[in-house]
């Protein structure tokens, strides 16, 4: 990870929610960090807790224990106005762009929602000054200024989200699988949009996804999370490069390849054997050693700590 001071340095965080049968450890002391500037890729199977994160650090839930600074200062110390000037620099594109918008508000009304609610223009002129701005800047032309979500398609509903997101000028956005309710092609047009105003404005992602290609065309870092816990952590090119935990390894294993060389051909698949287990009061050990290929007894008796294993590329692992 960067030596600078990061704009999200996440520590220790717990979330966890009383159901019928137990607790149920939806996100269990998870740290990582995000350098401004830079896009980290959260990824995991479905339920692994990546979702439940990418709301913990915004504030749209309470943690259980541990902490999120943000620039420095705790999020859940801020008082109203300093929460208010958080949930101006930290805002997220959710995954379902039909659900995430009011159907009885047209674009124009959608994307200066935001503006309003927030002061953050002074007068009607201005206001519609910004929505086109913003409606250039995301690619939605002026012409559907007037349309309704549901006459939309899912590419141009999921712009409108990220429009909504940037019209208070953030300096963090949650990208919560923002593109896997999306056909390929629209899918690349909205991964090349957020690349592109990265580039251009500086903004820092925390890029939520179960798909492995999208994670590593878009990530500078990936931090991949199972059964509410990162269990390894890297840059983009070592961790798809060489993968220690047998988690990560099992993943990278199942995604195709076009490649037709011997290489390729001969990739061996890794079949993980068994079911998740229940993160309602997960056993003591390691959470993936029901399932590990390379499960000792130590495995099912210690839970082991994410640990550096190489320079800036850390594993929770007994044997990685």
């Amino acid at each position: 990870m960067s030596g600078d001071l990061p704009l999200l340095d996440v520590r220790n965080l717990k979330k966890y929610f009383k159901v019928h049968e137990g607790i149920l450890h939806a996100v269990d002391d998870v740290s990582l960090s995000i350098p401004q500037g830079l896009t980290l890729g959260l990824v995991g199977e479905s339920g692994c807790g990546k979702s439940t994160l990418g709301r913990l650090v915004i504030g749209l839930l309470d943690p259980t224990g541990g902490d999120v600074f943000f620039k420095g200062s705790s999020v859940f110390t801020f008082d109203p106005r300093e929460k208010s000037r958080f949930r101006r620099n930290a805002q997220i594109v959710f995954q379902d762009p039909f659900s995430s918008l009011n159907p009885r508000m047209s674009v124009f009304q959608l994307i200066a929602e935001p503006l309003l609610i927030n002061k953050a223009c002074r007068g009607r002129k201005e206001v519609a000054a910004r929505v086109r701005e913003l409606m250039d800047t995301v690619g939605l032309a002026e012409r559907l200024v007037t349309s309704f979500p549901h006459e939309l398609d899912g590419g141009r509903r999921q712009r409108i989200g990220v429009a909504r997101a940037l019209a208070l000028n953030p300096d963090f956005i949650v990208l919560d699988e923002p593109v896997s309710a999306l056909d390929v092609c629209i899918q690349a047009q909205i991964l090349n949009l957020l690349g592109d105003l990265k580039k251009e404005y500086g903004y820092t992602y925390l890029f939520i996804s179960h798909n492995l290609s999208v994670v590593r065309y878009v990530s500078d870092e990936v931090a991949v999370m199972y059964l509410g816990q990162v269990v390894e952590r890297s840059g983009n090119r070592v961790l798809f490069q060489d993968p220690v935990h047998p988690y990560t390894q099992a993943l990278l294993s199942a995604v195709p390849t076009v490649d037709l060389d011997r290489e390729a051909k001969q990739k061996k698949r890794i079949i993980l054997e068994g079911d998740v287990p229940s993160p309602v009061d997960p056993p003591p050990g390691c959470r993936f050693a029901p399932r590990c290929f390379r499960r000792q007894e130590r495995c099912s008796l210690e839970s082991p700590a994410l640990a550096e294993v190489k320079p800036g590329h850390f594993a929770a692992c007994h044997f990685p």
